[in-house]
């Protein structure tokens, strides 16, 4: 089944404050009421992932956590 596109008009996208400055790695996200908008900041019209708010919590969660990484 093909994705539905999302409506990304009137978004607000931001990247991480650790992307650093030379742009040639970052994703950037957008708030939405269902949780998270993901895609590459390098190219904003293209692919779009949608999470869901509690799978963002989730990651962001681990992302923090100092057992990251040591599996």
């Amino acid at each position: 089944m093909p994705a539905e596109p999302l409506a990304v008009q009137g978004l607000v996208w931001f990247k991480s404050s650790h992307s650093g400055g030379n742009a040639t790695e970052c994703v950037e996200c957008a708030v939405q009421s269902a949780g998270m908008l993901i895609r590459d900041s390098k190219a904003a019209g293209g692919p779009i992932v949608a999470v869901g708010a509690d799978q963002w919590t989730a990651f962001v969660r681990a992302s923090a956590s100092p057992w990251l990484g040591t599996f």
